[in-house]
């Protein structure tokens, strides 16, 4: 994921002489990738790309305390301050709840287990809904986030500060002062705070106030129903974390993609929850009037426990391959915000306590010297360049890629063009080719109606493309060599295909399934080659103009008999006779049959070959010969009678 902050908000919250393209460039070498610098006004965009497991970096404090650890290794000063996260968030906000007189209640239950790590929240009295400061609204806009107003900012400033998001509800909108904690069922609705009605696939994390009306779709976005308006004067501050399975599951099956789903899907810190919430309530105090008006509800089933890691300096050095002082060592890990403690034998033992924010990333001795390496700066590391290792291929798979390559390099060089296709197809293109949905895999999370059905065959694929491109040459040869997924009763069984498809004629398709077959060395009367017309409905539905000509061979079949050498055949030191023959082509009429017929019938029969086709007439040409003497001209031609014969 990528993240906006300005420069002059990452100065909030940490004391530096670097400027913007100092951390840009010093940042991108040991940490995240700050892929650009904007300048706009007084004020600088980053625009950085967080790696999947370290969410933790996804906020203004995440990237100034990478930048306390990195920056500091190329003499620039860099020290985190003000770090709201270090302080007591109960004592922060403690002389507001003692000041309470007549508190509002929240009837707060979880129904299912599981579903929320920590849930946190207060509720706040005496709220003036505004614009929110200059500032805010700034900062905000300049990352991409729409300003809305001064309590709905405060919400998504927090969020961008800690890498936390918030959720604000209107305190008076929830039905019975109660919210509910469960699993949705399949088919329940949410109207969310764009306006758009989400059906839920079930299972998934939402709340339900006292009157049944489901208000929250957690994780991902609000309800509408309990949304604050400019009307509202009560509100419920409300900051947690959520099971990250069920959010992406959530998040992906119903297509909602919001910015806080990204955060809540990666697994957030818990103990993030309780200094997020008191600094909210303190910018809500400042800028919105908010007075807190009810305890503090916490629910933390099962609170964080410091682990620690102890490894060896010369632990260290040996995985690093340099030798890096125990000092520098401990500024990193400490910078980093990992607590360390020196001890035993020549204080060369490292006791490493892991912080909360990385406990899900951070859990053997080599994460460890994975972070003091990045934070050294890889580049820094001698350039050696390790054994190389020889893994040596199964000998099926090694025939697979060598069989894959030769194929299509032969298909190329007769002018074909090899067409990539995605391994899914839609309901309309089944229909077109006569087949049914029933027999096919269907996805569960289809990234569109388009891409629902998993292949059993490459030629509607294949058909479509000749379809797409028709116009754009007058002749279209494609193949594809991919696999097809047949339905099993567990995982499905994946067979490799490949499909030829023309729309120029049958004749010119056989010659190309023939030439492969002999640059195979493959028999090729032995095997299924059976080239398929496009049918007229399929052609018309597709909107095709010309006649399309297939066929699919079943690939696993040419690598069981592919050989590298042709079988070698004695030369014939007798002559050959070739006699041509005209055969009428009519309903039924198969060179594979006419071929039976005439090698059944003459011993003398050495080959047969199509010549050409011209008003409904056949040509083939026929070859005899004896393996023990010089047959005459008049003995071919009594075969051929015999074979014209048996031919009509």
């Amino acid at each position: 994921m990528n993240i906006k902050i300005t420069h002059n908000w990452l100065l909030d919250y940490l004391d530096t002489d670097a400027g913007p393209y100092d951390v840009q460039k010093y940042l991108s070498l040991s940490g995240p990738s700050i892929e650009t610098v904007e300048k706009i006004d007084d004020d600088y965009v980053y625009d950085i790309e967080i790696t999947s497991n370290r969410i933790d970096m996804a906020s203004v404090l995440g990237i100034a305390r990478e930048a306390q650890a990195i920056l500091p290794q190329y003499g620039i000063k860099a020290k985190i301050k003000n770090n709201p996260l270090e302080q007591n968030g109960f004592s922060r906000i403690g002389n507001g709840l003692s000041r309470i007189e007549n508190p509002l209640k929240l009837d707060i239950h979880l129904k299912n287990e599981g579903l929320c790590s920590r849930f946190m929240t207060i509720v706040l009295d005496n709220v003036t809904i505004d614009k929110a400061p200059e500032f805010m609204n700034r900062r905000l806009t300049l990352s991409g986030i729409k300003s809305i107003n001064n309590v709905v900012n405060i919400s998504n400033y927090l969020m961008m500060t800690f890498g936390q998001p918030t959720h604000v509800f209107d305190y008076d909108k929830i039905g019975a002062g109660k919210m509910i904690m469960r699993e949705s069922k399949a088919g329940e609705k949410i109207i969310t705070l764009d306006d758009k009605e989400v059906t839920l696939p079930g299972g998934d994390i939402v709340i339900e106030d006292g009157s049944g009306r489901l208000i929250d779709l957690c994780g991902i976005m609000g309800g509408a129903n309990s949304a604050v308006s400019e009307n509202t004067k009560r509100i419920v501050l409300f900051v947690q974390t959520y099971n990250k399975q069920k959010i992406r599951r959530t998040s992906m099956l119903t297509g909602q993609r919001t910015v806080a789903a990204t955060y809540f899907e990666k697994g957030l810190d818990e103990e993030r929850v309780e200094p997020t919430l008191a600094c909210g309530a303190k910018l809500l105090e400042k800028y919105a009037s908010a007075k807190i008006a009810s305890p503090l509800y916490d629910i933390y089933p099962q609170p964080y426990r410091p682990k620690q890691i102890e490894i060896n300096i010369g632990e260290i050095n040996h995985k690093i391959g340099v030798e890096i002082p125990r000092e520098k060592i401990v500024d990193i890990l400490e910078n980093l915000g990992f607590l360390v403690l020196v001890g035993g034998h020549h204080d060369v033992s490292l006791r490493v306590a892991v912080p909360s924010w990385r406990h899900k990333d951070i859990s053997i001795k080599e994460d460890i010297v994975e972070e003091i390496a990045r934070i050294y700066g890889y580049h820094n590391l001698p350039n050696i360049l390790q054994p190389i290792a020889y893994v040596k291929e199964s000998k099926e798979m090694e025939k697979l890629f060598t069989l894959q390559f030769k194929v299509k390099t032969f298909l190329k060089h007769l002018g074909l063009n090899e067409v990539l296709n995605y391994s899914m197809i839609s309901k309309e293109l089944i229909g077109n080719f006569g087949m049914e949905t029933a027999g096919h895999l269907t996805l569960a999370n289809a990234m569109n109606e388009e891409l629902k059905y998993m292949r059993i065959s490459l030629l509607p694929s294949l058909v479509k493309n000749i379809k797409d491109n028709q116009g754009r040459s007058d002749k279209l040869k494609l193949f594809e060599l991919a696999k097809v997924y047949i339905p099993a009763n567990s995982l499905p069984e994946e067979l490799y295909k490949l499909a030829i498809a023309v729309d120029t004629d049958y004749f010119d398709l056989k010659g190309i399934v023939e030439a492969l077959y002999r640059e195979l060395n493959i028999n090729f009367d032995k095997f299924d080659k059976s080239i398929i017309r496009l049918n007229s409905n399929t052609r018309y539905k597709l909107e095709i103009k010309k006649d399309v000509y297939m066929v699919e061979l079943d690939f696993q079949t040419l690598i069981d008999n592919y050989k590298i050498l042709p079988q070698y055949h004695p030369i014939n030191p007798y002559s050959v006779i070739k006699l041509d023959l005209n055969i009428q082509k009519k309903e039924g009429t198969d060179f594979a049959k006419i071929k039976k017929i005439a090698y059944q019938t003459s011993k003398l029969l050495t080959n047969i070959e199509f010549v050409s086709v011209f008003q409904n007439k056949l040509t083939f040409r026929f070859y005899f010969n004896s393996p023990e003497r010089n047959i005459t001209e008049e003995e071919a031609k009594e075969e051929l009678e015999k074979i014209n014969s048996q031919l009509h």
